[in-house]
C-alpha cells in the first residue's frame, strides 16, 4: 500500500477583532485608529469553516486567536468550541490578559489549550505608561487564572525597548521562573507606529541574552521545525529551572521556516506581519462556500504564503489592523 504524501504545516493565526482597550505606544496611536463596524467582522461560522477548508489540504496544527485584544469579541468561547471541534492540536489565545481573570475558566471549557500574554513590564508605572492606561494588576491576575485553569504551557511575551523597559529583562526572567511560565523576549520591528522610533527603542536580541547571563545559565535547546523562537533551558543561582525565548525578526530573520498563515478580522489573508503587499481578500469565498476553489484553494493560499520570503519590513499599517 502506498502511503498518502504528508500535508503540509500550516500554523494559522486569525484576528477576531481589531478593538483593544489598551494604545501600547508600539501598536496604536494615542488618538487610536477607525476601528470596523461589527457588522463587517469575520462571524464565527466562517473563521470555522475556512479552518476547515485549510485541513483538506494542510496539517493546521496550530490556530491561534489574535486581535486587537481577542477578549473584546463577544462570545469569544463560542468560536472556540468550534475550532477545537474541528481537532485543532494546538487553539492558542494571545491577550493583553486584562479580562483573562474573568474569561480563563469559559475559555477552559470550550476547549482552549494555552495562552500567551503580553507582559512588558513589572513596574506598574511603566506597564500604565507604556500600553496608555493598562494595570499590571490585571494582567497578572490573568496570568494566574490562567494557570489555575490549567491553559499550559503560560507564554508571556515581552518586547524589549531601549530607555523604556529593557532594564527589567532580568526581573521578568525572574517572575517567569517563580510562576512557572515560559518567556519571550522579542525584538521591534520597524513597522506601523513602531518606524518611527525604531532607531531610539531597537534592542537587538543578543543584548538581551548578554544581559540574562549574567544572572541565569542560558543552554540552547533544539531549534523546532517552523519555530520563530530561539529557545533556551534557563537555570538560575538557586537551581531553579524553565524555559526562555528570543524572537528576532531582524538581527536572526527566521521568514525560510516561517508556515504562518494570518487571516485578518474582516476577512483579508496575510502571509507577513512585517510585509505591505497586497493581502488576499477571501471574505466573499467564506460567503459562498459553494465558490471556494477544488482543492481547498491551495493555489491562493500558496500565492499569500509566498510573500513572506525575504526579509523585509514596510508595512504602514497599525498592527493592531492586521494581528500579530
Amino acid at each position: 500500500m502506498i502511503a498518502s504524501p504528508a500535508k503540509p504545516i500550516l500554523d494559522l493565526r486569525v484576528s477576531v477583532t481589531d478593538r483593544c482597550p489598551l494604545r501600547c505606544r508600539y501598536c496604536r496611536p494615542a488618538a487610536g485608529v477607525p476601528v470596523r463596524p461589527r457588522a463587517d467582522l469575520l462571524r464565527f461560522e466562517e473563521i470555522a469553516a475556512f479552518v476547515c477548508q485549510l485541513q483538506r489540504s494542510y496539517d493546521v496544527r496550530k490556530v491561534r486567536l489574535t486581535g486587537g485584544e481577542p477578549l473584546a469579541r463577544a462570545g469569544l468561547p463560542e468560536l472556540v468550541r468550534r475550532l477545537a471541534g474541528l481537532g485543532v492540536p494546538d487553539l492558542a489565545l494571545t491577550t493583553n490578559g486584562q479580562w483573562l481573570a474573568a474569561q480563563a475558566p469559559e475559555l477552559r471549557a470550550a476547549g482552549l489549550r494555552r495562552v500567551n500574554v503580553s507582559l512588558d513590564s513589572l513596574e506598574p508605572r511603566v506597564f500604565k505608561r507604556l500600553s496608555r492606561g493598562g494595570e499590571l494588576a490585571r494582567t497578572l491576575a490573568g496570568i494566574a487564572a490562567a494557570l489555575a485553569q490549567g491553559l499550559r504551557p503560560v507564554k508571556l511575551n515581552m518586547l524589549v525597548l531601549r530607555g523604556v523597559n529593557a532594564d527589567e529583562v532580568n526581573d521578568v526572567a525572574a517572575y517567569a521562573l517563580d510562576s512557572g511560565c515560559e518567556v519571550r523576549f522579542l525584538e521591534l520591528m520597524p513597522i506601523g507606529l513602531s518606524a518611527a522610533q525604531f532607531a531610539r527603542w531597537f534592542v537587538a536580541a543578543d543584548t538581551v541574552r548578554d544581559m540574562l547571563a549574567r544572572d541565569y545559565r542560558l543552554t540552547p535547546l533544539p531549534i523546532e521545525a517552523g519555530t520563530t523562537s530561539r529557545m533556551y533551558r534557563v537555570r538560575d543561582a538557586r537551581g531553579r529551572i524553565g524555559r526562555i525565548g528570543f524572537i528576532a525578526p531582524g538581527t536572526h530573520a527566521f521568514c525560510r521556516p516561517c508556515r504562518r498563515l494570518r487571516l485578518t478580522a474582516d476577512g483579508q489573508l496575510v502571509g507577513c506581519l512585517a510585509r505591505q503587499d497586497e493581502s488576499a481578500n477571501i471574505r466573499p469565498l467564506l460567503k459562498s462556500p459553494a465558490a471556494w476553489p477544488a482543492g481547498g484553494g491551495d493555489e491562493l493560499v500558496a500565492r499569500v504564503l509566498g510573500r513572506r520570503s525575504g526579509r523585509r519590513f514596510d508595512r504602514c499599517a497599525a498592527m493592531v489592523a492586521v494581528g500579530g
